[in-house]
């Protein structure tokens, strides 16, 4: 999928000033991991569950996950150069799903709409492909909860986490 580059000049926090999309690969895994540990320190702490696996991951397993041909990354940095915001997508082989993940802002910059960039902008680009966007969060993740279900998302069914609260599965239909 080809979500080519765009820009956003609005500016996002009143200080960072516009940003640019960019597609992220190997290279920027160090960067990444940084972005998506500090971001999930408070899923972390919502839920009680500091093994989440974005804090777990390591910089091998992500630089591998990078590289993948199935896997999309991109991200929103700043001009100075800083990621303030990424999302993974993972397409099935045969197009029909896909499953956005990840999600993340820079704890400093949420709640200043990079989130609703990213994930409108991800949206945009599956735009008329027929497809299925999965996603999942904690269920004491309300404002992930909010956003997605002003995106279109619907809960499909919730499972056990394993560590004593639910994960809640979303769904859009592209079609």
């Amino acid at each position: 999928m080809d979500l080519g580059r765009a820009r956003f000049d609005a500016d996002v926090s009143g200080t960072v000033g516009p940003v640019e999309q960019v597609t992220l690969g190997p290279p920027d895994a160090g960067e990444l991991l940084t972005l998506q540990r500090a971001a999930y320190v408070t899923e972390a702490q919502a839920h009680g569950d500091l093994a989440l696996p974005p804090l777990t991951q390591t910089l091998d397993q992500l630089t591998a996950e990078l590289a993948s041909d199935a896997l999309d990354a991109f991200g929103l940095r700043t001009r100075a150069g800083r990621l303030v915001a990424a999302v993974r997508l993972v397409t099935t082989a045969d197009g029909a799903i896909v499953d956005l993940g990840r999600l993340v802002v820079a704890p400093d910059l949420q709640g200043r709409g990079l989130g609703s960039r990213l994930l409108r902008h991800a949206l945009a680009g599956l735009a008329g492909s027929g497809t299925r966007v999965r996603l999942f969060t904690g269920e004491r993740s309300a404002a992930n909860l909010r956003l997605y279900a002003r995106f279109g998302f619907a809960e499909t069914h919730r499972s056990p986490s394993g560590a004593g609260y639910d994960l809640v599965h979303m769904a859009l239909d592209l079609r």
